[in-house]
């Protein structure tokens, strides 16, 4: 048959596409392979300068001469025109990386749910390299977080952590892995795998790097929640001074934002209100929307603990935190919060009307996803009723809001819910109610009533 017979339509583009320095190496291989010189190989058909060329990858052999070549050096065309296996998989690895990046993009305009449609396509694909999967496999649990998914992102980022051996990206999931933990509740956990982490930062030098210091401030909020105050406000005084020292917005953004938090349920809300505004300054260089949403959120209500309260700023802040989050995916509760604060804001410029609607939405939407958010959202109807000159529906919504609490896990927070209704119930009149509240504010922070001591065992008689 002749060589032109030989050639399929196939052959042809493939000839054609091939790079002509690789097709040229492999003939000049199997020519060698084959033990013939240029002038054996080209015979009657080209000239020697002609196949030098081919070899060279100056000239590209065409689809009949390369069948003709490939009877001459004993080998079968498509040995000739083979993909590159390695420039292929460097074009997997280019077009999967980019694909993460894009998940990281979702992640950091809020859009968890495009994020993680994104990253479950990429991780269905066949042949994934290790170092994409990996990385994927880290931010399909970020996006999980991103999702309110505690449990799912846990479970992803035990089997990272499991995965990775790599200093710096063992730091971050470990990081993340401490943070899911903490805000699921499971505190002792947190700080475990925090402390993990910090081995890690010191054996790798990265003790006043970004990734040192974000992890500085999620081991100092879980210390905090477990009651370990000062010493969380120690680490994050340790990590802004460090964030001081370094040029990444977002690591000092992070430093500033933890610290804050940590003042602000100290009550020391003129320390943290400066480091909110540094905080909100830094971030807004990032280009980072969920969390620039959240980061006014929390510069608004700490403006409206102000005394006297900062109204103007916080219903500037908390308006444009609710513009934010229209276009992420923010959480329910993040969006109850930014409510619940617009409708203090209301109340305190003397706007019953619209306070109320806020807060009555803000209960309907957290109802059944935020016990703490929709007892205090009863709470603030109480006071709006008291503002009214409604005194008994006040009580009768405080009432109703210690029901909600009471299914409420113990914890700093909902101690401070318990005293802020036990006080409002107090100045009202309902002595049995405002005690009983006093009494669970106590037991929420591991206080407990002391036993009675009689006289006689006070002596030491009998």
């Amino acid at each position: 048959m002749h060589p032109s017979e030989r050639v399929t339509p196939d052959l042809r583009v493939r000839a054609k596409n091939i790079d002509a320095a690789l097709v040229g190496s492999r003939i000049k291989y199997a020519r060698q392979r084959a033990g013939l010189t240029q002038g054996e190989a080209a015979g009657d058909h080209m000239s020697t300068a002609y196949i030098s060329r081919i070899e060279g990858g100056q000239r590209r052999a065409s689809a009949e001469l390369l069948v003709l070549l490939a009877d001459r050096l004993g080998c079968d065309p498509d040995e000739l025109l083979a993909p590159d296996e390695d420039a292929a998989a460097a074009e997997l690895l280019a077009r999967l990386s980019l694909e993460v990046d894009y998940v990281e993009l979702d992640l950091r305009t809020g859009q968890s749910g495009s994020a993680l449609s994104r990253v479950d396509r990429l991780l269905a694909e066949d042949d994934v390299p290790d170092e994409v999967a990996v990385r994927a496999r880290y931010q399909r649990a970020l996006a999980l977080e991103a999702s309110g998914r505690l449990a799912d992102a846990i479970l992803a980022l035990e089997d990272v952590v499991g995965a990775v051996t790599d200093g710096l990206p063992l730091i971050q999931a470990l990081i993340a892995l401490s943070r899911c933990y903490r805000e699921e509740g499971d505190l002792a956990r947190a700080c475990e795998v925090g402390e993990r982490a910090e081995q890690l930062v010191d054996s790798t030098e990265l003790r006043g790097s970004a990734e040192g210091i974000q992890l500085a401030v999620t081991v100092a909020a879980a210390h905090f929640e477990r009651g370990d105050i000062n010493y969380a406000l120690r680490l994050c005084e340790r990590a802004v001074e460090s964030a001081e020292l370094l040029e990444s917005p977002t690591a000092r953004a992070s430093a500033y934002w933890n610290s804050s938090i940590v003042h602000q349920r100290q009550g020391n809300i003129s320390a943290a209100l400066p480091l909110a505004q540094k905080a909100v300054a830094l971030l807004d260089q990032s280009h980072d929307a969920r969390n620039m949403a959240r980061l006014r959120l929390q510069l608004g209500l700490l403006q409206l603990k102000m005394d006297p309260p900062e109204v103007d700023g916080a219903f500037l802040n908390l308006t444009q935190s609710s513009d934010e989050m229209a276009f992420t995916d923010a959480s329910v509760v993040d969006r109850g919060r930014v409510q619940l604060g617009l409708a203090k804001a209301r109340l305190l410029i003397g706007d019953a009307e619209e306070a109320e609607r806020l807060a009555e939405d803000c209960f309907e939407k957290t109802r059944d996803t935020s016990l703490m958010l929709a007892s205090e959202a009863r709470l603030v109807l109480g006071q709006i009723a008291i503002h009214r000159g409604h005194v008994e529906q006040a009580v009768e919504f405080f009432r109703h809001a210690i029901v909600i609490l009471d299914g409420v896990g113990a914890g700093r927070e909902s101690a401070q819910m318990w005293f802020e209704l036990g006080t409002l119930l107090q100045q009202h009149g309902a002595m049995d109610d405002a005690l009983d509240a006093f009494r669970r504010a106590g037991a929420s922070t591991g206080l407990t009533q002391p036993a009675t001591v009689s006289s006689r065992t006070a002596v030491g008689t009998g």
